[in-house]
């Protein structure tokens, strides 16, 4: 009985310091990061940029160099787009435009998401051109391996057919002359999976064969704002071949300036959100050299994901061309999974941060989105989840349930052993042990439930954090986004009394029904013999309520219901071997006790 019941204890202790960690110690210090990040940003807003494009992130190589003229403070982005000339991007899922200076795809907006669940919340903003407060653009070119050769830099301006429009069915298509017998031409594709083909041709028409090393970049500039979440990456992301994925948060690439994996023919590089992601996609197959770069540009820290690929023969009098690809879009999963399959790339489902545990993360996404496809609706998907993972352990958790009903059986006998042996605590765990052996009891078999559960419970997390597909999603009634926290509050009356409660005191209506779940759920086991065990297990559901009451709203569902249909199991299978189902005596014994030790 001590065993099982130290065992069970060791567990819920793991699992409130896990979850007491994020709530008391790394919330506060991701809230304390984003006050200082925007203090910073402030500060920023009020230097002197050196240049209209001095903010222009150093390309891979050294044959480009921005241009330099003064400018004023950060502009708003209607200001920033009228610096320069453009070319409309319009499909069903984007819109936004091409700067035709540079080539640039710098200025991108996602039609289907929204920053809030307000219809007329403002659509995500992905990419921003340079001058704005924080530049965030995708870049492609040549450097040159063949001497002192003009080429087009950040600074070029490109000429596109009149009335042009980049759309699904409508490819743009760039030209530059360098005015000695070179001839760039660049079509611009892009497709309804937010993927963008670039194809780049050079025509060569001197009496010299010409040597090019292709690049592709994505550069993000100034201080980002991160959810500070370990359980997530946001920042710098590629994989490189053999190396693996490579995960660069912003502030270790800030102190070590340059990480270069070893040159790869498979992988990609870019930069991810919690929900949204870019990322260049050199041709698979062909060798390239991927690197992430940190830099400061007029007192901004700025950060880059880049490749440089093998050198590119034009021979004289021909010509050559190289395709690459970019993806600037939602962290979709079907999406993600059509580009890996259109470009080839490696391991480009990684961009989703599916944690360590991605072997029950992403067939739990998986079960959960198909579940979702029959019945629309995420919130009912989970709580069918939870009806097939109680109906796959069934067995296991029958037989842990019947060995606790025996138990309780067995309570007095034990009480028996304990006064028959005093205080030889030796003597009193062989007797014990000896019960149990002719009992046919296990008595570690009541803590399975909680062992199975767990692994569950954090798979289910990691899916509703991480995934795009359960932002905003609805559920009945107040809960109209499932990775948000319950917006309710008892410590507001639900809203009658509004005043400004300390973080901790906002206690929504679904923490209450899983924290009652759960106290009645513990008052079926045994009743613990330790005076130290009895108190932390009393306690346990209040604590619970408290740091599942800012997790995901969809995560306290599934665990009220599944304490509930834990409940339903746990008595079927108490009344079905003739143990006396307590539930009230045992909840008037606990306030009694409580009246007691306040006396």
């Amino acid at each position: 009985m001590d065993n099982n019941r130290n065992l069970f204890l060791a567990i819920a202790l793991s699992f409130i310091v896990l979850l007491g960690w994020q709530y008391f110690v790394a919330g506060p210090r991701m809230e304390a990061e984003q006050a200082r990040q925007e203090q910073l940003d402030a500060q920023q807003a009020t230097q002197t940029e050196t240049s209209k494009h001095a903010d222009t992130a150093p390309t891979p190589g050294t044959s480009t160099a921005p241009a330099t003229t003064a400018g004023a403070v950060p502009l708003s982005p209607q200001d920033a787009l009228s610096q320069s000339a453009r070319v409309e991007i319009d499909t069903p899922k984007l819109s936004g435009s091409l700067n035709l200076t540079g080539a640039r795809l710098d200025d991108l907006h996602l039609r289907e998401y929204r920053e809030t669940l307000d219809a007329d919340s403002p659509t995500i903003t992905l990419l921003s051109p340079s001058g704005a407060k924080q530049p965030y653009y995708a870049e492609f070119g040549w450097v040159s391996g063949s001497g002192d050769i003009a080429l087009p830099t950040a600074n070029t301006v490109w000429t596109a057919p009149e009335n042009a429009k980049l759309t699904l069915d409508k490819p743009l298509v760039l030209k530059w002359d360098n005015g000695a017998g070179l001839t760039f031409v660049r079509t611009i594709s892009v497709d309804n999976d937010y993927l963008f083909t670039i194809d780049q041709k050079v025509e060569n028409n001197t009496d010299a064969d010409v040597a090019l090393y292709p690049y592709g970049l994505i550069s993000r500039h100034g201080t980002i704002k991160t959810t500070g979440i370990y359980i997530l990456h946001e920042g710098l992301i590629g994989v490189a071949g053999d190396a693996g994925l490579q995960e660069v948060d912003y502030k270790d690439l800030a102190e070590e300036k340059l990480v270069q994996p070893d040159k790869s023919s498979a992988g990609w590089v870019g930069i991810t959100d919690k929900y949204w992601a870019t990322a260049v996609i050199p041709p698979q197959g062909q060798s390239f050299q991927p690197s992430f770069r940190y830099n400061e540009i007029a007192g901004k820290p700025a950060y880059q994901s880049d490749y440089l690929g093998d050198v590119v023969s034009v021979a004289a009098g021909s010509s050559a061309d190289y395709k690459t690809a970019l993806f600037a879009g939602a962290k979709e999963v079907a999406t993600l999974n059509a580009v890996e399959s259109k470009t080839n790339a490696l391991n480009f489902d990684l961009m989703i941060d599916w944690g360590w545990f991605y072997f029950l993360t992403k067939p739990m996404f998986w079960a959960i989105d198909h579940l979702y496809g029959l019945v629309g609706n995420f919130g009912i998907a989970i709580l069918l989840i939870t009806v097939t993972v109680k109906a796959i352990f069934f067995p296991l958790a029958s037989k842990s349930y019947a060995s606790m009903a025996k138990m309780k059986l067995l309570q007095p006998k034990m009480e028996e052993i304990k006064k028959n042996f005093g205080d030889d605590k030796q003597a009193q765990q062989q007797a014990i042990m000896k019960l149990y052996q002719e009992e046919k009891v296990n008595p570690l078999a009541g803590c399975l439930p909680i062992a199975i559960q767990i692994p569950v419970f954090f798979s289910l997390y990691k899916v509703l954090y991480t995934t795009i597909e359960m932002r905003h999603a609805p559920f009945f009634g107040w809960i109209q986004d499932l990775s948000a926290p319950d917006p309710t509050n008892l410590f507001t009356l639900f809203g009658l009394v509004p005043w400004d409660h300390p973080a901790f005191l906002a206690i929504g209506i679904w923490p209450i029904i899983m924290g009652i779940t759960m106290f009645v759920q513990m008052k079926l086991n045994p009743t613990p013999p330790d005076p130290t065990q009895k108190m932390i297990f009393t306690w346990m559901p209040i604590m619970f309520t408290f740091m599942l009451a800012r997790m995901p709203a969809g995560l306290v569902i599934y665990w009220a219901w599944n304490n509930s249909l834990s409940i339903i199991q746990q008595a079927t299978i108490m009344k079905k071997h003739g143990t006396k189902i307590e539930i009230w005596q045992n909840i008037k014994d606990t306030f009694k006790r409580s009246k007691a030790t306040s006396k």
